[in-house]
């Protein structure tokens, strides 16, 4: 590398030509052990160069290089440090300086390096370019010392805290530099000291302050940072309020100081002067309310008191004349001796901030709002007035987030009426976000009366007739609102259930989801009231029994005295639910321990028991729901080994091979049936280990031995065996290389039996090692599975559409029709890139239709294709932004299919289910010089491992939604 550099940059005549090599040469990857030959050449190179330009990249390569993984810079720091002796570049200079800042990171056990480059610093602070003086000042703050002392060379003091005060003083010196950059180099320099663990001086404080009214936005925002550093750092110190006598805090004062910034003439010095005040928890409680109005409260001015202004008067020798009207009357104005504790313009700093113009800082303020809101419940009451008048504002991200604040402060505040309505009217807002975020917010905050009830219930079912898809959302919402005001409850039951005392009322229907809105409203509010139940008619405890049963994570489980049947889940003890759990455990363990002595199925009763076994699995699955992902993938793998036993019996392969069409479509159909159990077990399920992993592949491996097997006796042409063969030592040779550490688990598996056959089966021929491999295959057992502590099936649920109704989506043919999505999934990694949307449409045989498909109408990366007779399907693949995550391993999919067609002559099933796509790609790393097998003749190189494999599985039960094309009218 060195020597072709050298080549390359004497062959240049001129200063372009050399650019041009050096750009070419910066693309090139170097290795570790040519980096210091190229960096001799590249400084030889640069003392001969004139030009500025070249001499900027040289300087530039030289960082770069030095950042290279394994090589140890400190051979270099010698001549880097010369380098900046004879250059007039300040350019240059500058672009030197960043060079040595990137070899002082690297060698950071090294103080020696590190004093010399400080001295270097130092020494071209005096610069007349900003650019090396900010250079010279983002190295001291990167390299100052913290804990080491400075030496007497390096002209600073020899103790820990005289070289830490010398680095401060020297960078706080350009603090009030001419350039702003430099100032803002300066105080990015401090902070950087901070942040390596540098307690910064209080004496800094007075700076920082001063620098909040600079000209310059930079230097504002990075001095408000400084600033709260230091109300950090020292909140309780006393700090005189100028021209004055008194002392404040030093918190209380950077609070004012920063509440100030709010009003900023840049926007985004107000961002950050917002996003600052959330975090000065320690402030205190009347400096906080002042944010609040923008009045001067009386206990932040300090006033004289009369007997002051008495005295005065005295002494001024002035009186009331009488001949002025009123002129001895009190005056609400200050006079001029009157002391603020706090600026003006800090006073309602909040309100400020939350009627800014640019929407980023109303969402700053909103943010800062609740961080404080949360550590004072006394501030939470007074800025809940703030905050539910931001649910109008006019950009929805607003709305969302101060939403998403009152939820968090909820358990501090208790809604009124007038309040309350306000918030209810955002249930008219069209986006499904806000509605939702809204029906959250409900879940956790109280109200004060039972007409807030009746509102609230009132305002949701309106939302519920205006936007049926919200169903689950309000219900959910009504559950907790019931569980939270059972007494503001009871006195509406009668009006909420239409009952009178002496009249039988109709019964209401049971499929309005309205009905249904109330009776979770009532049943979660009658769980902590006993009374409640005594004004249930004879109908509600039916439509109890049926909502039990149908809607369990709804509805409560109560005990209604005085009825035939006690409808309640209560007689299971909850104090036996770890001892189930556990003894599920047991059986699951002792269940895979009573299958691993299985070797094959010529043991009379062997099969019986795997197939007991793997239904005894499922079943537990069902009834312990934390047990369900290990007991399914225990029952999916033994499911594999079932399939494997079944297609290597004996009385199989002693067929002759005419004879053996039929037993050649069985195991067939098994190795491919195992090869797609196996993508499931590695791609449904999380929390799996490597030996978990090992073992499914080798499962894998196994039924691809199958496949090859068959692929020989089914004499498809000597070509295809030999690549089939190919192909599987590859795979074997990936295994080894992929589970390496796993190998010693795999003792007398299959993979362990062929690993020691490996040099006989490179150069033995096809016919020779298909015999090897069905040897080989026959004779591996059972290999015993060994359960992580946790794993978890990845599942899907269908929300919407429900699938119910029998009244089809009627469109016009050649126009589109918009089916809404939404679904629920669990456990599930990265949904964004795996989840597909399935659609199928399942045509009647008697519907007659065109020989045309169906249209794309999707934007971005919708794909849009469906299943005719023949077979094609349609995959949709879901924006990123249709996903929510709700809670951990939640998310939530809520996307849009639209399809189009010509006309049909009656309605057809549309079927919608949710794919897990998968890429297996391990085959893939196969190393590229893979030895040439004995019986190739071709003097190509080794076929190519196989590609990746990528499909789909499907994780959630199919919804079937009608749908009709009407003809176009003419």
């Amino acid at each position: 590398k060195s020597a072709a550099l050298h080549v390359d940059l004497c062959k240049a005549t001129n200063s372009t030509d050399a650019l041009q090599y050096l750009l070419q040469f910066a693309r090139k990857p170097v290795e570790v052990e040519s980096v210091e030959g190229v960096i001799r050449i590249l400084l030889e190179h640069y003392y001969k160069e004139t030009d500025n330009s070249v001499r900027l990249k040289i300087a530039s390569l030289l960082g770069l290089l030095s950042k290279t993984n394994g090589f140890s810079p400190d051979c270099i720091v010698d001549d880097a440090i010369n380098t900046l002796g004879n250059e007039k570049s300040h350019q240059v200079l500058a672009q030197l300086l960043d060079t040595l800042l990137v070899i002082g990171s690297q060698l950071p056990e090294s103080p020696a390096v590190r004093l010399r480059l400080i001295e270097v610093a130092c020494k071209h602070l005096s610069d007349t370019y900003f650019g090396v003086r900010n250079k010279c000042l983002q190295l001291l703050g990167c390299l100052g010392l913290v804990d080491a002392p400075l030496t007497k060379d390096s002209n600073g003091p020899s103790s820990s805290s005289g070289g830490a005060r010398d680095v401060q003083s020297i960078i706080s010196n350009y603090f009030a530099d001419q350039d702003p950059r430099v100032r803002t180099a300066a105080i990015k320099a401090m902070l950087q000291l901070h942040d390596r663990g540098m307690k910064i001086h209080q004496i800094i404080y007075d700076q920082a302050c001063r620098l909040l009214s600079d000209d310059y936005e930079q230097v504002r925002s990075a001095a408000v940072q400084m600033v709260w550093v230091l109300s950090q750092l020292y909140p309780e110190s006393i700090v005189p309020i100028p021209s004055s006598n008194e002392e404040i805090r030093l918190v209380d004062d950077a609070f004012g100081k920063i509440s100030h910034m709010v009003s900023d003439g840049s926007w985004m010095v107000r961002v950050q002067a917002a996003k600052t005040l959330g975090s000065m928890l320690q402030v205190s409680s009347h400096f906080l309310e002042q944010t609040l109005d923008k009045k001067l409260m009386s206990d932040l001015r300090r006033k004289r008191t009369a007997h002051e202004r008495a005295k005065e008067l005295f002494i001024s020798g002035e009186f009331s004349s009488g001949r002025k009207w009123a002129d001895d009357a009190p005056k609400e104005k200050l006079d001029s001796n009157t002391v603020n504790l706090i600026a003006s313009g800090a006073c309602g700093a909040f309100v400020h901030g939350l009627e800014d113009e640019m929407f980023e800082v109303r969402i700053a303020a909103v943010e800062a709002l609740c961080q404080l809101a949360r550590s004072s419940p006394s501030f939470a009451e007074k800025c809940l007035d703030f905050l539910v008048d931001m649910f109008n504002d006019e950009i929805e991200e607003v709305r969302l987030q101060s939403i998403h604040v009152l939820r968090e402060i909820s358990t501090h505040i208790t809604l009124r009426e007038d309040q309350l309505d306000t918030v209810l009217a955002v249930l008219e807002d069209s986006s499904r976000d806000i509605r939702e975020a809204l029906h959250e917010l409900l879940c956790y905050t109280n109200v004060s009366t039972k007409e807030c009830i009746q509102l609230a219930l009132l305002e949701l079912l309106k939302n519920l007739n205006k936007y049926p898809t919200d169903r689950n959302s309000v219900w959910k919402c009504l559950k907790f609102l019931g569980s939270r005001h059972p007494t503001l409850v009871l006195p509406l039951v009668p009006e909420l259930l239409s009952t009178h005392p002496y009249f039988d009322t109709p019964e209401p229907d049971m499929d309005d989801p309205a009905y249904i809105a109330v009776l979770v409203l009532v049943f979660n509010a009658a769980k902590s009231c006993p009374t409640m139940p005594a004004l249930f008619s004879d109908h509600t405890f039916r439509h109890y029994a049926y909502l039990r049963d149908s809607l369990s994570h709804l509805v409560p489980p109560l005990r209604l005295p005085g009825r035939k049947q006690v409808y309640s889940l209560d007689s299971v003890d909850s104090s036996c639910g770890s001892s189930s759990v556990e003894s599920a455990q047991l059986f699951l363990q002792q269940s895979l321990n009573r299958v691993s002595s299985i070797q094959n199925l010529e043991t009379a009763g062997d099969q019986d028991l795997l197939n007991f076994t793997i239904r005894d699995l499922q079943r537990l699955g069902e009834l312990q729901t934390e047990l369900a992902g290990a007991a399914d993938f225990c029952a999916t793998y033994l499911r594999c080994q079932l399939l494997l036993m079944k297609a290597l019996q004996e009385k199989l392969w002693n067929v002759a091979v005419p004879l053996y069409l039929q037993q050649n479509v069985t195991a067939t159909a098994a190795a491919q049936q195992i090869l797609e159990e196996t993508y499931k077990l590695e791609f449904l399920y999380s929390g799996l280990e490597s030996r978990q992993v090992a073992t499914i592949h080798h499962v894998r491996l196994q039924a691809k031995a199958l496949q090859l097997i068959l692929t020989a006796r089914t004499r498809q042409g000597l070509d295809l065996l030999i690549s089939s063969c190919e192909k599987f030592l590859q795979e074997v040779e990936s295994f080894q290389r992929l589970f390496l550490s796993e190998l010693p688990h795999l003792q007398d598996s299959f993979v362990d039996k062929l690993l020691e056959l490996m040099p006989r089966l490179v150069s033995c021929k096809p016919a020779e090692l298909v015999k090897i491999l069905q040897t080989t295959l026959r004779q591996s057992g059972l290999l015993q599975l060994r359960l992580p502590e946790q794993i978890h099936r990845a599942t899907a649920t269908i929300v919407e559409p429900t699938g119910e109704s029998d009244n089809p989506l009627k469109f016009t043919s050649g126009l589109v029709v918009a089916l809404d999505i939404d679904a629920t999934l669990e456990h599930l990694h990265d949904p964004q890139n795996s989840v597909k949307v399935q659609v199928s449409s399942r045509l009647p045989e008697n519907l007659s239709f065109p020989e045309t498909s169906f249209e794309s109408s999707f934007f971005h990366r919708f794909c849009l294709q469906v299943l005719y007779p023949d077979g094609q399907s349609h995959v949709i693949h879901p924006k990123p932004g249709d996903f929510r995550k709700p809670g951990p391993n939640r998310h939530r999919l809520i996307t849009q299919v639209y399809l189009s067609h010509t006309a049909w002559t009656e309605p057809s099933q549309v079927e919608v289910r949710l794919l897990l796509a998968y890429s297996s790609s391990s085959s893939s790393l196969s190393s590229p010089s893979t030895s040439k097998l004995g019986w190739s003749d071709s003097t190509d190189s080794p076929a190519p491992a196989e590609a990746a494999v990528e499909g789909t599985i499907p994780f959630s039960k199919p919804v079937k939604v009608f749908i009709m094309p009407k003809p176009t009218r003419r």
